[in-house]
Formats: C-alpha cells, structure tokens, sequence
C-alpha cells in the first residue's frame, strides 16, 4: 500500500452539532480536542471486551490504549466524538490511506449502541471528509459484526463490498447522494417521533406559573387544561400556595411524586432559566415556554434564549416557544387543551402548526365553526427548538394523522422543509399560509417574530414541487381541510353544478372557471337522462338548473346521475329554500342518494335560510357560499394531479463534472468578470458547455474570423456582441440577424465598434434558428438557494409575464409540469396545425439548469433568452452569466437539530 498521504486541513473544522438519537435524546457530535484524551481512554476502559474486539480485531485493553495515545500525535487523522450528558460516547475515525482515500473506524460505548450513533457519526465524518478532499472511504470489518456492517449498507451512500475470509472489506463513497440524504430524513423522522411523543401525547403534565389568585396566564392554561378533561396527571407548581384551581401544588419540579412529560412555563422572563434547570433536574423530556419577552424585544431577550436552547441542548429536552399560545393534543386518549383559552376544535386528523398566536387562534376558531377534527394544534412562537420541520417529521409515519396545516412568517432550513414537506405530502395532505409576502407584511411579521420573511416567488416554487397545498388565509385553509377529511379526492377538475335557482348556477361556474375548474356541457345521453326527472324550463346542461319546485325526490335522482357518470369529477349542490319546495327533505335525500355513490366528491351550499342538521349530513360537506366550495375544490383537484404524477425519476449527481465546474466558477471569479461578475460570452460558454447549455454558434473576434465562420456555417447568420454584460444590446444596433453576404457580416463588425468605440470587439457567429421562443434562467434567493426559471422568452418576457419557478434537484417530471404550466404552452404542443417542438430537448434543458445551479454555488444569475424550441431541437441563442461568492448550499446530510440564532 502506498504511504498515506496528509489528508488538506479543511478551510473551517465542523462546528459542534446537536443531534437527535434514536431513543429521542440529543447528544453533541464535535472534532476531538486535545483535552479529551481521559474521556477517551475512559471511553475504550469501559467498553466490553466483545465491542473490543468488534473494533479492533482482538480484545487487548492495551492496544486501545496505544490507539487512543496515538491520535494524540495524529494531526492528519480527522477524528469526531459523540457527547452526552458532559460524557465521550462514542469515537470516529478517518485516517488517510492514498489521495482522496480514508480508513474510517467507530467505537460506540456499549449503553448507546443500537441507538443510531454510527449512523450518525458516519454522515458527519463524511461531511468532514469531503471538505478535505475525500471521496472514498474504506473500512474492514469483522463478518459477524453485523451491526456496524448495516451502518454502512442503510446509510445510502454508494457502497461496495468484499469478503475475505473473517474480514469483510467495505469501499463507500462520501458524496451526499439523493439516496443517502433520503436514508437520513427516514431515521430523523423516526428520531422526531420519538422525540415529540412526551410533546404531542404527553401522559402527564405540570404548569409552573399560575398564580394563587387565578389571574395571569399560568392559572387560564390550567383552566383550560380542566375544562377540556385532560385523561393524564395534572401538577401545578408554587413556591407558597398549597392550591392552584383545586389542584395540589408543588414548591419544585423536582418535588413531584411521579415522572411527568409536559411542563408548561408561564413565569417573567428572567424566571424560565431556572425553572428549566429544575424540569431538567426532575427528567422532564418536553417544555412549552408561553412567556413573551425574548428574541422579539432585541438583543438582551435573544441572548437569553440562546441561553435556554443550550440548557435544552445540554439536558434533552425539546422545547416549544418561547412566546406562543401553548398546544393541544386532542386525541380521545389525551384530550390536552393546554393553551390560554377559546375555541378547542372536535378530535380529528388535521395536526397544525402556527408560528403567529393570532392566527393560530383564527384557525381553531373557524375549524370549530366548521366542524374540522383536530388531532393536535402546535403555537411555535419563536422556534427556539422545535419547528415545523420537525413536527412534519413526527407526524408523517403517526397513524393518527391524516393530514397537516402550517401557518409559518418565516423558514428556518428551507431546502430541508422541501424535502419533509414532498414526504409528507406523498402520504398525506399538507396545508400551508406563508405570511410576509407583502412589505408590510415582511414589515410586520419580522417584528411580531423576530424572523425574516420568505420570498413569495420562492415559497410558490417550493409548494408546487412539494405538493403543498398553498392557501391565502385561516379560513382558506381550514375550507380545504374541511374537503380533505370528509370527502375523496376528485380525479380531475370537471365539476357539475346542480341547483334549483339558475341564478345562483352561472355565479358558481363563473367562480369555477376562476378557480381553474372546468364545468363541462353534458353528453346528449345524460342530459336525456336529466331531463326525465325535471319539467317545465328547467336546465338539462351544465349547471343542471331543476327549477325552484323540484321535489326531493328528482333532486336526489338528479345528483345521483351525477355522481355516477364519469363526465364530471365532482359534483356542487347550491339548494335555495323557497316557499315552493322543501328543501329540508331535499338536503336528506341527497345525502342518502350519496351513500350509494361515495367515491365522488359531494359538495352542498344551503341558502335562502336553509340549515344542515346540527350533525351535519353523511357523506356530504357544506360550505357558507360557492366561492368557498370551489376553491377548496379547485385546491383538492391540484393536489390530486400532484399525486397521481410522484417524481419517481431521482436526479443523479455527477461528482466529477459538478468538481470541474465549481472549480472552473472559482477560477472565473473577480479576473474573468466585469465589476459585477458578469461573465464574457467565451468565458460562460465554456461553463455551461459541460451542462449541455452552451449557446449556439462561435465566439471569435475580428471582421476576419467573423466571415470565416459564417462561411462554415452557411448563410444567412447572425452576429452579436459577445463581451461582458452589454447593455440593451438589441437597442444598440449590436445584434444584427439575417446576414447574407461576407459583406454584411463585415459591416455589421465595422457597426460594433463604433457603436462602442473599440477595436478587436468579440462577437458571437450563429446560424439562424427558428422555434418558439422560451427563457430559461437561474435566481439565487438569499434564503432558499437558487431558482429555475422557464418562461415565455424573447425582448418581451418582462411583458408576457408567463413564468415558472422551480427549486434544484430538478427532476423531469418537475420541469414537464413547469413547461405545461406555461400559457405559451399550446405553441409548443403544436397549434393550428404546427407540428410539435421539442419539448423533450427542453425538458432536458431545464433539467440541466437545475444542476448547474446547484453544482456551482458560485453561479448567481443565469440568462438563457431566447432558446429556440423547435420540432427537433433546442438552440441556446443568448447567455448571460453571472458568478458571486455565495454560500455552499445545505446538502441535507449530515442530520442535526436546528442551530440556534
């Protein structure tokens, strides 16, 4: 073997790392310091001898020893520990055997095994790793040590392996593929779950700062608590009185006769600290800090609660708030109202998540109203641990969850909450309001939370890839959530509209054909079917408008032709309650019509006075007016096409052309861009050609070479200035387009200079291409990383407006929906008669946009305008690149728990 090779000091070591085991505990994985050298021996004393000998091929206590005392002297070895409790758990090695090459180990004390350590070790070794040029990790290992061996075959990266004799030799690749990031998400949300349970299930619980008198908002959450008939162990902590609203009270946490899993903390903000020490001290594993008065009042109440996250931190406790309402948990088995009063929603599916109170308090009001099933309610507040990250990845596997809404002013880690939100969104409905689009929401919501607010474009871009359901305001939301948990999903967006005042029916199919809905003319077969239950100038299309008398009897007949047929998807019942019909038996018959069809959504909109009864009708869900109904209609449909069309098709990195690029970008940086990184025609050229982007034709310089060229190519051609970031350059006269002659090409060249008053001006040769014109250009959003754009191109895309944003990976099925979603899209379908371009060209255009825009962190701006897409091929005409020193984005891997701000 050759000698081993120093292994490059990486630019920045790893910060320390909080991280969430398996059993819900959180542990430190940090690089070894110098002063961890008696942890470390401790470490390899306590440790079996069979765990020895896992490790080291033989039980020897001294060779432990040796190898400990040797790391001490081994500057190019990179070594990381796992800390819990102020205790060196575990230990993980990477020592450089060749270039680009490491020899990774791990020793995990006996009591945490079997809690995901090396799992985790491994992603945070390889992060290292690759910071110092490692690409390749190897291991040999002991056959029978079957539990280290799955820590490299679950952990996603690439691996191979080869059996010798007692020895099993392993080969891992240290790239943070989409498989190995996947594999991380899964064990985080198995982490989360366990984690969360004392949180969203807690079986007992204690409030500290309810006063004796029953005033402030300790006493109103322990009210709440009693009213709501909370199933656990309800405590109550005051250093003098013997009662709190009937209930024994405690002078300490610690005091407490038996474990409990919830404190809610409602003291003065200079009191929480302590009272988190003593909730520590009693081994409680979940708080919920309501106390205003932290990071939203300036840099004093931020350092305080830096200083609450690391108790949490240190101690293992997930802590929601500060600054927010509190949570319910409305399971029947639970039955939690631990918030400061109002509405409390009936138990159902819905889990949901508020960053804001305010709206918080909206969305339990109007999920009560209409009768939306809760399964738990979260107030965030200021986020200082728990997220909606982590309460996605809690309840994505929790059976008792059936569906999530998120109103959020901000997102903490948003290329991770792209990926939870797609997972969740695969098994089951996610809702989302994204406040702050607006200045003076931005305004508003930095000031209420303390968090910076979200690019509008952005956060549609996430939503659309994601299958999140984005809806304008509470209500909006729980409309939707209203449709999802009582109805199925529709299978399109074709909806008929049946109502008995016709008036009524032309306002529906109006606010249908708004909302994206269509509402089709019926077949002649159906209509004739229609018409046998209706009389006189009763309507037979599309509305079907059965005249003020009809009975409930036709009216039942009439929805259930309707519900039956496969001409429509869906199916709005708009029944007015007039002096000449009884709209009551009405409402019954179409509801037990429905049981007969139950795979259709059913949607009702009494008016003229008309109530549902107090239960409500089976199967059948009714909304205050037809706007309601149709957006949450129109929502449901779109989330419906979402899922019926998954993004299986996994985008694959290529690490060796991703490594020439960012290197080519860092080359480029500040010698080969202008003042403000734009970069020459040539120099682009040659960043995007690897990508397949590279713009059609020659970049030369000269009348000379100019006419040479167009020679090859054949004329007609066209010229344009190819130097940095020219201005306005159609405008300028400095793109010339159908020259037929060397004459032409050299007078065009003669036209540049002047114009910009230059000599030796290089321009850019091409043929001339015909085709739709499309856009396509690269964004970097300061807190979302880089978007994709695809739009209607040309001089007027500022104009049309038609655009699509999409967030890398870009996979095909994304961009084909981004490309359809365009209104340009017809022409590329083939209108009137033109055959069809090559929308499979663009699609891979799009698709390796996406990868450059991730691949190359450096890149900043992209504009690809126009490219021609035309029946059998795609031309890049224009390019445009700019490069800035931007931050490398968030890979997913190695997990960790939100840092602290």
């Amino acid at each position: 073997m050759p000698m081993p090779m120093p292994m490059p000091a990486p630019a920045v070591e790893p910060a320390p790392a909080d991280v969430l085991l398996r059993d819900g505990t959180i542990a430190v994985i940090r690089p070894l310091a110098p002063a961890d050298l008696p942890g470390l021996l401790e470490l390899h004393e306590g440790v079996s001898d069979d765990s020895l000998r896992l490790r080291f091929f033989s039980p020897s206590r001294y060779a432990a020893t040796k190898y400990v005392e040797h790391l001490r002297d081994a500057p190019d070895t990179r070594s990381l520990v796992l800390e819990r409790d102020g205790r060196i758990c575990a230990l993980a090695t990477a020592e450089p055997v060749e270039p680009g090459a490491a020899e990774v180990a791990f020793l995990v004390a006996d009591d945490l095994q079997g809690l995901g350590v090396g799992s985790l070790l491994l992603e945070h070794l390889a992060a290292a790793c690759r910071e110092c040029g490692v690409r390749r990790f190897v291991a040999e290992v002991l056959w029978e040590n079957r539990a280290m061996l799955a820590v490299f075959i679950d952990a996603g990266f690439a691996v191979v392996r080869h059996n010798d004799g007692a020895t099993v030799a392993v080969e891992m690749d240290t790239v943070a593929s989409a498989e190995a990031v996947a594999a991380a998400d899964h064990r985080e949300c198995q982490a989360e779950a366990r984690s969360l349970r004392p949180l969203l299930y807690p079986r007992s619980v204690a409030v500290v700062g309810a006063r004796a008198d029953g005033s402030g908002l300790g006493a109103a959450i322990v009210r709440s608590v009693v009213a709501g008939g909370y199933t656990g162990g309800l405590h109550v902590v005051h250093s003098r009185a013997r009662e709190i609203e009937g209930i024994l009270a405690v002078r300490r946490l610690s005091d407490l006769p038996a474990p409990v899993d919830l404190v809610v903390i409602a003291v003065p903000p200079g009191r929480v600290l302590a009272v988190l020490e003593d909730a520590a001290d009693a081994a409680i594993p979940a708080a919920v800090i309501v106390t205003s008065g932290f990071s939203e009042m300036g840099e004093e109440g931020a350092r305080l609660q830096r200083r609450i996250l690391a108790l949490a931190r240190r101690r293992s406790i997930r802590v929601v708030g500060p600054n927010c309402l509190g949570l319910m948990s409305l399971d029947p088995e639970v039955r939690l109202n631990a918030t400061l009063g109002g509405s409390v929603p009936p138990p159902g599916g819905l889990a949901v998540a508020s960053q804001s109170g305010g709206v918080g308090v909206v969305l339990a009001d109007t999920a009560q109203e209409l009768g939306v099933g809760v399964a738990s309610f979260v107030s965030l507040g200021d986020k200082v641990d728990v997220s909606s990250n982590d309460l996605l990845a809690a309840w994505r596997d929790d059976p008792r969850v059936t569906a999530a809404a998120l109103y959020l002013d901000s997102f903490g880690n948003a290329p991770k909450f792209a990926r939870f939100a797609r997972r969740f969104a695969e098994r089951k409905p996610l809702l989302a309001v994204v406040g702050g689009r607006s200045s003076g929401g931005r305004r508003a919501g930095a000031s209420h939370t303390a968090a910076p607010a979200s690019s509008a474009i952005a956060v549609d871009a996430l939503f659309a890839q994601a299958g999140v359901i984005g809806c304008e305001g509470a209500d909006d939301m729980a409309e939707t959530a209203l449709l999802l948990a009582e109805q199925p999903l529709p299978r399109g967006r074709r909806i008929a509209v049946l109502t008995n005042a016709g008036g009524t029916g032309v306002l529906a199919a109006d606010a249908a054909d708004a909302w994206g809905l269509a509402v089709p003319e019926l077949s002649d077969r159906l209509r004739a079917r229609v018409a046998r239950h209706l009389t006189g100038t009763a309507g037979v299309g599309n509305p079907v408008d059965t005249g003020a008398t009809v009975s409930a009897r036709d009216l039942a007949a009439v929805a259930g032709l309707l519900l039956a047929s496969d001409e429509v998807d869906a199916v709005l019942v708009l029944l007015v309650a007039t002096g000449a019909n009884d709209a009551v038996a009405g409402l019954h018959a179409v509801a037990a019509v429905r049981a007969r069809h139950p795979d259709k959504p059913l949607v009702l909109v009494p008016m003229g006075g008309l109530r549902p009864p107090a239960g409500g009708l089976p199967g059948v869900t009714t909304y205050r007016n037809h706007t309601a109904a149709l957006r949450a209609l129109s929502r449901a449909a779109r989330y419906a096409e979402w899922r019926d069309h998954p993004a299986t098709d996994a985008v694959a990195v290529d690490r060796d052309r991703a490594e020439d690029a960012r290197v080519a970008a860092a080359a480029l940086m500040g010698a080969a861009t202008d003042e403000h990184g734009w970069l020459s025609v040539a120099d682009a050229t040659g960043l995007l050609a690897a990508y397949g982007l590279d713009p059609l034709g020659e970049v030369v310089t000269g009348a000379e070479a100019a006419v040479e060229v167009a020679g090859w190519f054949g004329y007609p051609v066209a010229v344009k200035v190819a130097g940095r970031a020219v201005p306005r350059k159609s405008e300028r006269g400095l793109v010339k387009v159908g020259l037929s002659s060397p004459e032409e090409v050299a007078a065009a060249i003669a036209g540049f200079e002047r114009e910009l008053g230059e000599t030796a001006v290089p321009v850019l040769v091409q043929s001339v291409a015909s085709g739709v014109e499309i856009a396509l250009g690269v964004v970097r959003d300061t807190r979302f990383g880089p978007l994709v754009m695809v739009a209607a191109g040309g001089v007027a895309v500022e104009v049309w407006q038609d655009r699509t944003f999409l967030l890398p990976p870009v996979a095909r099925s994304d961009a084909l929906r981004a490309v359809r979603s365009l209104r340009i899209w017809p022409l590329l379908e083939g209108y009137r008669g033109s055959p069809p371009a090559d929308v499979d060209g663009l699609v891979d255009l799009l698709v390796e946009l996406g990868a450059l825009a991730e691949d190359v962190p450096q890149i900043a701006d992209v504009d690809l305008n126009p490219v021609l897409v035309g029946p059998e091929s795609c031309a890049v005409v224009d390019v445009k690149v700019r490069l800035d020193r931007c931050a490398i984005p968030d890979p997913g891997i190695p997990r960790r728990l939100r840092p602290g701000s």
